[in-house]
């Protein structure tokens, strides 16, 4: 039989070789280490058979796809581990904390009932510890050590619910039956059958860097940093965080809405307003109790910092406070930090030569530092205005005096990191974190990812806003991601309050905006295999009916990336 080419983008080389040859024999063959690939823009697992011509590009964990496939293989060998050691405990995947996933074990549920499944994850929650971490951790090192293939099948989705049934996992069961598809692929770990919604990687032997340590009731599973040099995290508890995440899930147990099945339910049975009505009830609630958190300190403090990655909705989380402060006879005042940037040419560099505009070291902070000592003392002062078509900062009269009731609001990166501010006194400054950390999960083991969520709302904020195409969005993520881990995740739990404005329905109201615009984006993208992962995360969801998008107000955070706003930005 004739031989086919394959074109490596890692090498620039064709390799010619036999049809049915897999991506693990060929990258054998180059020497070349890889946890997955992109054939033709599309992940597979290394388990992959080429039959025709194709590019691919193998990839490792300095890719985002290589790092997702490392994760879930991860997840896999935790959960086969936990179901040998701990077989009458099921395994929950909660949250995705900065250096790693929270989880816990529970009473696994003898039968499919969504008022028990609730209540046990409320009531039966098994404090791990610190001997049994430190099992968990030896049987996946041994485990890993083992070399088990990680073995991918297409099962009827009978089948596979079948199986998930036996296991005791109902949400993934019920889930799958009602996806109303014929297939599903299910991963094989020796006797352990399970699917994180994505390809592993082909043997347990590649998981070579991981950790895990004990974590309030349950445990954080670490995995290498996601900036080089890919070391393992250094333990750090964040509690401030964990507390915001264990609330909204404690919240969405209540209500009933713990992952994408339940709310796809509510949704197909016409509950959409009624969950739209509760979602923004309780952001009204969390934007009053940080007002009021403010108004106490009232007599110390005159700056409100405000600080969250991309997309967080950091611009309408303000304007809400500012709102609420208002309500209670306070003054509230905008200061835009853009324009204390420095002027072009004396903006850092980063390691390529372009200028670093997120850098710390692109801000005056001798000049702010000034001014904002100044109006703290009743002066006035002649606030700068950064002229972004000219790269420089100018003055054109622009007088600020701060009364007795006035308080500044500054929202931007660097807002929760000390040295931005380091010359005002702690007792002026009140510091708030604002994230969509979402607690809903596709299924026991698989949390969605706040990153997904994020990426979400900005790819369609910026459509809609400032005529960026889905493509681009994805393309420049890993860098505005990058950014965010150097400059906005060390410094979060600095804060006075944190804001989680995520939102219980806000996925089934994005996918019929993020849908077609994804669609658009060609085979031949760098940004395809994105798309894809991303298409088929979104068809989980049940999308929100058009009809019923008017109940969202026009004052919510999803305003600010679907339009529709009365707020001015």
């Amino acid at each position: 039989m004739e031989k086919i080419r394959i074109y490596c983008k890692n090498t620039k080389r064709f390799y010619k070789v036999e049809p049915g040859t897999s991506l693990e024999e060929l990258r054998k063959e180059i020497g070349m280490p890889a946890l997955a690939a992109h054939v033709d823009n599309q992940l597979k697992e290394l388990g992959y058979t080429l039959y025709m011509e194709h590019t691919v590009e193998f990839l490792d964990y300095t890719s985002p796809d290589g790092r997702r496939c490392y994760k879930r293989s991860l997840f896999f060998l935790l959960q086969k581990a936990i179901r040998e050691l701990y077989p009458t405990k099921q395994l929950i995947l909660d949250y995705t904390l900065p250096n790693g996933n929270y989880g816990e074990l529970i009473d696994a549920p003898v039968s499919y009932n969504p008022d028990d499944s609730i209540k046990l994850r409320m009531e039966t929650v098994t404090e791990l510890t610190e001997e049994d971490i430190a099992r968990i951790k030896q049987k996946m090192q041994e485990l890993a050590e083992a070399d088990i293939p990680i073995v991918k099948k297409k099962l009827l989705c009978d089948e596979a619910v079948t199986i998930f049934t036996a296991n005791r996992q109902f949400d993934k069961a019920n889930l799958i039956k009602n996806l109303g598809r014929f297939f599903v692929s299910v991963y094989f770990m020796g006797d352990c059958a399970d699917t994180f919604y994505g390809p592993m990687v082909y043997s347990t032997k590649e998981i070579k860097k991981f950790n895990i340590i004990k974590y309030n009731k349950g445990f954080c599973l670490q995995f290498p940093s996601y900036l080089p040099p890919y070391n393992l995290p250094a333990v750090k508890y964040q509690d401030k965080l964990f507390e915001v995440f264990k609330e909204k899930s404690n919240w969405c147990n209540i209500i009933g809405v713990k992952d994408i099945d339940s709310v796809n339910r509510a949704i197909s049975m016409g509950y959409s307003k009624n969950i739209v009505q509760v979602a923004e009830a309780l952001h009204e609630r969390k934007y009053a109790a940080i007002a009021d958190q403010i108004y106490k300190r009232k007599d110390d403090v005159k700056l409100v910092l405000l600080a969250g990655p991309s997309s967080s909705g950091k611009t309408t989380t303000s304007m809400r406070i500012a709102l609420q402060l208002k309500v209670l006879g306070l003054n509230p005042r905008v200061l835009a930090m853009d324009n204390y940037f420095v002027n072009r040419e004396d903006t850092p560099k980063d390691e390529e030569g372009n200028y670093d505009f997120e850098s710390l070291g692109a801000m005056d902070l001798k000049l702010l530092n000034e001014q904002l000592n100044q109006l703290f003392d009743g002066k006035e002062v002649d606030i700068p205005v950064f002229n972004f078509a000219e790269g420089k900062r100018e003055y054109r009269g622009n007088k600020m005096k701060m009364n007795p009731n006035d308080i500044l609001i500054m929202e931007g990166i660097h807002a929760l990191n000390p040295s931005l501010t380091a010359s005002i006194e702690n007792r002026r400054k009140f510091k708030i974190y604002a994230s969509a950390l979402t607690s809903l999960s596709i299924d026991e083991n698989n949390s969605i990812s706040t990153t997904d969520n994020r990426m979400l709302r900005r790819m369609v904020r910026d459509n809609n806003f400032r005529g960026t195409t889905a493509e681009q969005t994805i393309l420049r993520w890993g860098s505005v991601h990058s950014g965010e881990y150097r400059n906005i995740f060390p410094y979060q739990e600095n804060a006075d309050a944190m804001f989680n404005s995520s939102l219980i329905y806000e996925l089934p109201l994005l996918k019929h905006y993020a849908e077609p615009l994804l669609r658009r984006i060609h085979p031949t993208s760098e940004a395809y295999s994105e798309s894809l992962r991303l298409l088929k995360f979104l068809s989980y969801i049940v999308e929100m009916d058009p009809s019923e998008h008017m109940a969202v107000p026009p004052t919510s955070v999803m305003r600010e990336f679907i339009g529709g706003s009365t707020l001015e930005y």
